[in-house]
């Protein structure tokens, strides 16, 4: 008879089987925990471990008056993780939808999908499960930080969110060429973003410490935190009220005429302090993705022009400079030629007859010929030496970068027109901040300044960490040659002047208009132009040096001459410094110069 499945030899076969296991078990835990603890604790740390980043918030950009022109705004992104979510939550979810401003159907839906998708992968019923398993579903991009504190405390488990930084411009295309823009990727393009970043940008933080096995921080196992330090604010030389008046000007020039561009800029002659830059077209640093390329440069430095006119200061400020002439030293400006050194040389055409002008005149005329014959009479290398000490051909040093540098050839390389032809400024090309920084020169006693745009740096306690100063290049004209260069550029704005009727009683305008036809094709065409007026007022003691310069304007059945596009804006813009700045009269009768402070005393 059997005694059945069971003896003692398969009784003990089995339990041989069983021992054998753990024996094969406890070989391995040898293995794995003495033999080779070292580097498999390597593996395992590495996974347990975890660095979470702590972004530094990035320092603000201000005006001189400490106005927020760029500011960092802290915001939540909000999710939720599917496989942490409670059915019992569910009843708070309407008013989380509330606090998202999103449609609570919506909102149920997006999570109970998730759920569900979750619950599928957990199911293992797909081999590939566990690259389908969602651990992650977006509630909402930007949310506020008050009202993140408000979901938190609904206290739903599952949903959480992680701090960021966006850069906010608050005044949308207020000064945006300025200031540049932050991209997508958080690097800086252009402006002061760029420029300043290693001051802007700060420090970030992190915290080192262990994980969960569903991916929780484990706070208890932090080794190390380093909190991160935020970025200096940086301060700028520009002046809100300022850049406003003559961006609002702007869009009247642009809505009026239609150029290709335009800008105005607006500076402390004394100190190169730059109170206002703007340009048209422009874009808002806000939505930087929708602005074209050609509207995000900054047409003042990055775009040249022929000056015109306005580098006939250059000449007559050359040649007083030198003693080769003097305010009364006369020409014959109705005479197309001129022999010198044996030579004939042809002189360009007037608008109109001029006849005999002396040096103040040729300036407040805006005489071609007669700035031609100063220009000869201080020879064409030492009339390139002062083209370039006036600043042209080389680059203004602009602090915020992306300038160019202009044309200036050497005498070596001109042609027999071109000692004739500059002067009037012709065969030369500048920014107009290079034109504009030339003009101040005349207007604060004759030294070149390098253009100032950065005030200070702060850290985040307000402490001032760096100062900028002004920064002088080199002298240009002898001061009295500069006052009296200015004299004759008040002239420019009185009777039988270019800007004619231009003038404000007491603020003794002094200036220069410029009417410069384009190239097109390689050649000088009729209808097309670049309109300017650069000067400064109180020609007898400047404040305030002011550029309009309006490339190819639209003007209906004429021409758009500086006299006619240009000097009036200046003008507008003129009227509403002086009476934001307070700057005093200089006479209140209007009888010259001379009758400032008390005159004859």
């Amino acid at each position: 008879m059997s005694k059945g499945f069971a003896s003692n030899f398969r009784m003990t076969l089995l339990a041989a089987g069983v021992l054998a296991c753990f024996g094969a078990v406890g070989v391995r835990l040898v293995y794995l925990h003495v033999l080779h603890r070292d580097e498999l604790l390597k593996f395992v740390e590495k996974a347990r471990r975890q660095i979470v980043v702590e972004h530094a918030r990035r320092g603000a950009i201000l005006d001189a008056k400490g106005n927020v022109l760029a500011t960092s705004r802290s915001y939540v992104v909000l999710g939720a993780d599917p496989e942490m979510l409670r059915e019992e939550d569910s009843a708070k979810w309407g008013r989380l939808a509330r606090l998202l401003g999103r449609n609570f159907l919506e909102l149920d839906r997006t999570l109970r999908r998730g759920i569900a998708a979750s619950q599928l992968a957990l199911a293992g019923a797909d081999p590939k499960v566990k690259e389908k398993r969602v651990r992650y579903v977006k509630l909402a991009d930007e949310v506020d930080e008050r009202v993140f504190d408000q979901i938190m405390a609904l206290r739903i488990r599952g949903v959480y969110g992680s701090r960021g930084y966006k850069r906010v411009y608050p005044g949308g295309q207020f000064a945006s060429h300025v200031l540049g823009y932050i991209n997508k990727e958080n690097t800086p393009v252009s402006g002061a973003e760029k420029h300043l970043d290693l001051y802007l940008k700060g420090q970030d933080g992190w915290i080192e410490s262990e994980k969960d096995g569903a991916r929780r921080e484990l706070a208890q196992f932090r080794t190390r935190e380093v909190d991160p330090v935020d970025g200096h604010d940086a301060v700028l030389t520009i002046d809100s009220v300022v850049q406003n008046i003559i961006e609002r000007e702007l869009e009247g020039i642009a809505a009026k005429y239609n150029p290709k561009f335009a800008t105005i800029i607006v500076s402390d002659p004394r100190t190169g302090a730059i109170l206002g830059l703007a340009n048209h077209p422009t874009f808002d640093p806000n939505h930087f993705a929708r602005a074209p390329l050609d509207t995000q440069r900054n047409f003042a430095v990055t775009d040249i022009i022929e000056p015109g006119s306005t580098f006939k200061i250059v000449a007559a400020g050359g040649a007083l400079n030198d003693g080769v002439v003097n305010r009364f030293s006369a020409f014959d400006c109705d005479n197309p030629t001129v022999f010198v050194n044996g030579k004939e040389r042809r002189l360009p055409r007037e608008d109109h007859p001029m006849g005999m002008l002396n040096v103040e005149q040729i300036v407040s005329h805006s005489s071609n010929r007669g700035a031609a014959h100063l220009a000869l009479r201080l020879g064409d290398q030492r009339f390139y030496e002062y083209a370039r000490a006036f600043g042209f051909g080389e680059p203004t040093r602009y602090p915020l970068g992306a300038e160019v540098r202009g044309i200036l050839d050497e005498p070596k390389r001109w042609d027999g027109l071109t000692i004739t032809r500059m002067p009037m400024g012709h065969a030369v090309a500048a920014t107009p901040l290079q034109i504009h920084m030339a003009m101040s020169a005349v207007a604060n006693g004759g030294v070149l300044l390098r253009p100032q745009i950065l005030r200070e740096i702060r850290d985040v306690d307000g402490a001032i960490v760096r100062r900028f100063e002004p920064e002088k290049r080199h002298r240009v004209l002898k001061p009295s040659v500069a006052a009296e260069l200015a004299q004759m550029l008040h002239g420019v704005v009185g009777p039988g002047g270019t800007g004619d009727g231009f003038d404000i009683e007491g603020f003794e305008i002094a200036g220069k208009t410029g009417t410069t036809q384009k190239i097109v094709d390689g050649k000088y065409v009729n209808n097309r132009h670049v309109a300017s007026f650069v000067g400064f007022f109180p020609a007898s003691r400047p404040e305030i040096v002011l550029s309009v310069i309006v490339d190819d304007a639209k003007v209906p059945g004429g021409t758009a001459y500086g006299r006619a596009v240009s000097a009036p804006a200046f003008k507008r813009v003129a009227e509403q410094l002086i009476q934001y700045l307070d700057i005093k009269p200089v006479h209140a009768s209007g009888r010259g110069l001379l009758a400032m402070s008390g005159g004859a005393r």
